[in-house]
């Protein structure tokens, strides 16, 4: 061959090479290609849309990490449920990053004071955003009065223990009282009545009431710069109306999706959340504490910190707070005073 004919031969054989590499180029865009809404999804029109907007999943990131029964419920069938999961995986980057990252990412989590040092100390420095919170005891153990004291306090600027934001309180239990917060708010130097309008209370009147306006918070939380989540109290609906233990495993997958919920609005909006929860007793029990939380494992992995309350002996509002699981404290407790004032050390009774 000439070299003239070879010269020839390999510029058809380059002009081939690129238009394999662009067919393929257009065959992977058309494998994983990126949609920027939940309508582009083929499949997904604009009823399933709403439905799917309705049930909490308005991204293409949600749908990623949907579970197909979840869908089921939008009234798909379960192959149209597993294809549209699967292309909104597809369209979803998965990022593997170094633990230097993550660690720098925690630089920008917050604390938020309980009013009482002792507790601060005792779990940390105070609440910290982007995680779960529960409280639980008996009742008149002062779970609601801590909710009350929080959504004072979150007002307050960072430098003074706060968090320069707003409070969302679901309200399960008819709990929530506004002439309290204003008397409470007096020791903070805020005005009580700026106080109360600051607050956006959600009262939730079933389980499934409950969920749905954990859904629908995104708007509510960005609008009203909420940074501290209540749900008092996380058991309530749920330990009566699933009754039985026939009815345990739905109970269960309802409120583990509905913490999980929570616990993404926590990282999306840098906030705190904070949950109450019901005990029930163990009578056979002659060691422990004699009230245990209700709502089994799925309450106990999803919640970061654990803080069991207790009438102190001597009463005088003094609480015991026992702090039984954290990921980076240890266990112990304090005791605190609830008072007219509010939340503070039992040491400023004197």
């Amino acid at each position: 061959m000439s070299p003239r004919s070879r010269s020839i031969e390999e510029g058809r054989r380059g002009k081939k090479r690129e238009a394999g590499d662009e067919a393929k180029a257009v065959d992977e865009g058309a494998i994983h290609p990126k949609y920027e809404n939940i309508e582009d999804i083929p499949g997904v029109g604009p009823a399933t849309a709403s439905k799917l907007m309705e049930m909490g999943y308005a991204t293409v990131e949600s749908l990623a990490t949907a579970a197909v029964n979840e869908l089921v419920m939008a009234g798909m069938t379960d192959k149209a449920a597993t294809r549209i999961i699967s292309l909104a995986r597809d369209a979803t980057e998965v990022r593997f990053v170094p633990a230097s990252e993550i660690l720098a990412r925690r630089a920008n989590i917050q604390k938020l004071t309980t009013g009482s040092k002792s507790l601060d100390d005792l779990i940390g420095g105070g609440l910290e955003t982007m995680t779960i919170t529960e409280f639980y005891g008996e009742f008149g153990t002062g779970k609601s009065q801590i909710c009350h004291q929080l959504c004072i306090n979150v007002q307050l600027p960072p430098g003074k223990g706060g968090l320069g934001g707003n409070a969302l309180y679901i309200d399960t239990e008819n709990s929530f009282r506004p002439e309290r917060i204003m008397q409470m708010a007096r020791k903070t130097g805020l005005d009580p009545q700026k106080v109360v309008s600051n607050i956006v209370v959600a009262e939730a009147y079933n389980s499934d009431h409950q969920i749905l306006i954990l859904e629908k918070a995104d708007q509510v939380i960005k609008s009203n710069n909420v940074k501290l989540i209540v749900v008092d109290s996380l058991m309530g609906h749920f330990r009566s109306e699933y009754l039985g233990r026939g009815a345990l495993a739905a109970r269960q997958q309802k409120l583990n999706s509905h913490l999980h919920r929570l616990e993404r609005l926590t990282i999306a909006f840098n906030a705190a959340a904070v949950v109450t929860n019901q005990v029930m007793a163990k009578p056979d029990d002659f060691f422990g504490f004699g009230a245990y939380p209700v709502g089994g494992h799925i309450v106990g992995h999803r919640s970061h910190s654990r803080i069991f309350l207790r009438k102190a002996a001597g009463g005088r509002g003094n609480r015991v707070a026992r702090l039984i699981v954290s990921l980076d404290r240890p266990e112990g407790e304090c005791i605190f005073r609830i008072a007219e004032e509010g939340i503070s050390d039992a040491e400023e009774e004197k």
